[in-house]
């Protein structure tokens, strides 16, 4: 079958690639000049930062790929909801609503002035709320397949067509999903509740506290052989919902042994693609 697009050249990839690398530099430069956060918020801020550097990376690796509406593949041809559909279920495995109005109630709302790359922005283009919607790429730029007869392209959201029509951002990958529940949305935002990729506590995962030692009672020399822990001690396994890495502990008798997590489970998460599944907000 003719493809009726071809891969990016070896130019375009490389300033893709480019392009990336600045955005997560320029993000990372930034939170320097902010006062450091606990290090659980710090490390799913990390996590973010990279999954929003996957997106940004995959769709700009189909700019040019011409728009087709209802388009759902790069070889037949992408529109605005196509494109962030395939885009996020390809980088982080989210399967989002067909339209981009439905694209809308999903993950929290996110003022235009907090944008970060990865974000979703929606517009106005049909005298309908959120009835177009584009991926933010950083330095006030999003990509998106605009319409009949185009193609996937980046531009900019200070331009007036896209200013008047703006709709409100929303966030797909949040560190902080209470906190992202209390943010204040932007008055034209869509409404839904946040969707949150976090350990199932959104807490570092933690070794088990130990047991409870009761108080000493010295048994007869009858009772001991009934008393005495078994000679291997049951595995309790302690996992975590980030990556697939699993701390184990052994308890014998009244003792819980220390878990031993490395220091790449136990500093920044390895890893961003999350599987998140009943996404729809009714």
């Amino acid at each position: 079958m003719r493809r009726s697009w071809r891969p990016m050249d070896r130019l375009t990839r490389v300033t893709a690639l480019a392009v990336v690398a600045l955005l997560v530099v320029s993000g990372r430069a930034a939170a320097a000049d902010e006062p450091p956060a606990a290090t659980p918020s710090a490390g799913m801020a990390t996590i973010v930062a990279e999954a929003g550097a996957e997106v940004v990376f995959r769709a700009l690796s189909l700019l040019g790929v011409r728009y087709q509406y209802g388009g759902n593949t790069p070889d037949t041809g992408l529109d605005c909801s196509g494109l962030v559909r395939l885009v996020f279920h390809e980088t982080l495995g989210l399967p989002l609503p067909r339209r981009s109005e439905e694209i809308s109630r999903v993950g929290g709302a996110v003022a235009q002035t907090d944008l970060q790359p990865g974000d979703l922005v929606f517009f106005n283009t049909l005298r309908r709320a959120f009835s177009h919607v584009g991926i933010y790429i950083g330095n006030n730029q999003f990509v998106h397949a605009p319409s009949s007869g185009g193609s996937i392209r980046v531009e900019s959201l200070g331009s007036d067509y896209w200013v008047r029509r703006f709709d409100g951002g929303r966030r797909l990958v949040v560190a902080d999903g209470a906190a992202a529940a209390r943010a204040a949305a932007p008055a034209s935002a869509p409404t839904g509740a946040p969707l949150v990729l976090a350990s199932a506590t959104g807490r570092p995962l933690m070794a088990p506290a130990p047991a409870a030692v009761p108080a000493t009672v010295t048994p007869s020399r009858r009772d001991t052989a009934s008393t005495a822990a078994p000679r291997t001690a049951p595995r309790v396994a302690v996992a975590s919902r980030v990556g697939s890495r699993t701390a184990t502990a052994r308890r014998g008798g009244n003792r819980a042994q220390p878990v031993a997590v490395s220091a790449r489970a136990s500093g920044q998460p390895a890893g961003v693609r999350q599987r998140v599944t009943d996404l729809y907000v009714n």
